[in-house]
């Protein structure tokens, strides 16, 4: 009778090259970089989409240039403080949980807190990259009077943010950016036609 040996394969330790380390490490930190602008990014659309359709929907049933910049300032402001709150918070449930664990472990060390993520630079970043969205469409509202130009420059500066932002922010995911800055921007349409549409419906209806 023939016998059928079973062989295992037990691999061998390899010394680590230092050029390979290094390599890893430097891959490792140019991904979370990566990954924060993306993050940066994607805060700074927000803060475009959300204050345009809200000055677009302020301006559709209230045609003073004072009126749409109230609004957007509002938006900005509130959309600011409410993306910074949110990201603190998460951010320091996600600090809890790691601190946790590695107390768990046993492993609590300077080095572990040095690697920890911060809830405030992520609050701070947060806000600064929704601003930094909401600006654009208070910027090409700001100096014009007539409503109907008002309304279509606020519009194409709204657009060609939406098409930078989506470009940007599928090239650090390495996604297609052409597929990607057209579904940012009809994103973006959708948003602000919307708002747009019912607002001027409301006030036609004299709610």
């Amino acid at each position: 009778m023939a016998l059928n040996d079973t062989k295992i394969t037990i691999p061998c330790p390899t010394e680590q090259n230092p050029d390979s380390a290094s390599d890893s490490g430097s891959d490792s930190d140019m991904s979370r970089r990566a990954q924060w602008l993306r993050a940066a990014i994607l805060g700074a659309n927000d803060g475009l989409v959300s204050t345009t359709s809200l000055m677009m929907g302020v301006g559709a049933v209230k045609h003073e240039p004072k009126a749409m910049l109230l609004s957007g300032f509002a938006g900005l402001i509130a959309g600011a403080c409410s993306m910074a709150i949110g990201e603190f918070v998460s951010v320091s449930s996600q600090l809890d949980a790691e601190l946790a664990q590695l107390k768990r472990d046993q492993q609590l060390g300077q080095a572990d807190m040095a690697g920890m993520p911060s809830p405030t630079q992520a609050a701070v970043a947060s806000a600064l990259a929704f601003a930094i969205g909401a600006v654009v469409p208070l910027l090409a509202a700001g100096f014009i009077e007539n409503y109907k130009i008002r309304i279509a420059v606020v519009a194409v500066a709204a657009t060609i943010a939406l098409v930078v932002f989506g470009c940007l922010g599928a090239k650090l995911g390495k996604a297609p950016v052409v597929r990607a800055g057209v579904r940012v921007v009809f994103g973006g349409w959708a948003a602000m036609g919307i708002t747009f549409g019912l607002m001027k419906l409301f006030g036609a209806a004299g709610i």
